[in-house]
């Protein structure tokens, strides 16, 4: 089932997995040229967090979260644990 969301509903929203561990705050999205569909989320990563650390990040420094791991948008970002395996 395909997830819609407003971009502008995203801005600044704090991003936190499946089991509560904050990664961070979003500070851009990567939108496919083809098509608009959400491919990466940029954080600014909350370095208390080992895990945001540790996964890739952009030629400025900022965290990349793969869109597909988005479980659910309210107040805050939630996204898939398990999908971050690294």
């Amino acid at each position: 089932m395909p997830k819609y969301v407003l971009a502008k509903q995203l801005a600044g929203k704090k991003i936190v997995t499946s089991n509560g561990e904050d990664l961070g705050r979003l500070v851009d999205i990567k939108v496919a040229e083809t098509g608009g569909r959400l491919q990466t989320l940029v954080l600014e990563a909350n370095f208390d967090s080992l895990l945001a650390t540790k996964m890739q990040k952009d030629d400025q420094g900022h965290t990349i979260l793969p869109y597909d791991s988005v479980m659910a948008v309210s107040d805050y970002i939630v996204v898939d644990r398990k999908s971050l395996a690294l």
